[in-house]
């Protein structure tokens, strides 16, 4: 199945859906990073909510999620566009970490103490940014409690990262509901009660229903209209010229001390892991 999501709003717009697979993108990351299990699940986890996220955006927009912990992952970071790219890394990949039941334990291992930064790229002079405390650091409460706290729009997200018996994501996708004004409480509860009632999120995906069917089962009574589809792919934004103007920014002296000393100046993406040297200034 390729990577992609769906969104709408109801008929009335006073709610919207947006779901989405992400399982190739998911593994491309965690591939490049030489992600452990719990690396590989927290950074699905995350790199999804980006990805709802970025259906948010207007053309052409682009936003960045940073996640921050005290624990021995020590951050995530998450770049996606309005063209349905997404990139991710970890500040410690190899971290595993495991709660007693055998389940993965991503707050552990990203920490319980932290924050979480949001920004926007819109077109303005200056990004858009948003920094909350850590909620649970389980990854979509976070997000969820951003959406309250930061944009007052009362959300509820769902993500999942399945691992397989042989390190890689199975499965990988979720889903974001967010209340718009003015707000129906009746269909708030509504929603509230039917996510609580439903099948776990892994069996939709499992299954191959998709966002077609994961929408359909959370909208059952109340369908959404105007379905839209945003294809998704793992895509870095690094190139040789990105990398010159970095470079350039450092100043000429220093680059030609680190050329005289060891041949070259060399610099590894931090998403995509590409190698990029320089031998002359």
């Amino acid at each position: 199945m390729n990577d992609y999501l769906l969104r709408g709003v109801t008929k009335a717009g006073n709610m919207r859906g947006i779901a989405c697979v992400t399982t190739n993108l998911v593994n491309e990351a965690c591939r490049r990073h030489h992600a452990s299990v719990t690396g590989a699940v927290a950074l699905g986890r995350a790199m999804t909510g980006g990805a709802l996220m970025s259906a948010l955006l207007k053309d052409d927009q682009r936003l960045a999620l940073r996640f921050e912990g005290n624990g021995p992952l020590h951050k995530i970071l998450v770049e996606a566009d309005s063209g349905g790219g997404v990139r991710g890394c970890l500040g410690n990949p190899a971290v595993d970490m495991f709660l007693a039941s055998g389940k993965v334990d991503v707050a552990g291992a990203l920490g319980r103490a932290g924050f979480l930064t949001v920004i926007k790229d819109i077109g303005l002079k200056t990004p858009y940014q948003s920094k909350i405390q850590l909620y649970s650091s389980e990854i979509g409460e976070d997000l969820a409690y951003y959406f309250t706290e930061s944009e007052q729009l009362p959300s509820a997200v769902g993500l999942v990262a399945v691992p397989a018996a042989d390190g890689t994501i199975a499965v990988a996708g979720g889903f974001l509901i967010q209340s718009l004004p003015p707000a129906d409480d009746a269909l708030v509860e509504a929603m509230i009660d039917r996510i609580g009632k439903m099948a776990p999120l892994s069996s939709f995906l499992e299954q191959e229903a998709g966002p077609e069917g994961l929408l359909a089962a959370l909208f059952a009574e109340t369908p959404l209209s105007m379905l839209t589809r945003q294809e998704l792919a793992f895509r870095c934004t690094c190139s040789s010229e990105s990398v010159q103007r970095v470079l350039a920014a450092m100043g000429r002296d220093e680059i030609a001390a680190i050329i005289a000393e060891k041949g070259e100046v060399e610099v590894v993406c931090e998403f995509c892991k590409s190698r990029y040297g320089f031998t002359t200034v």
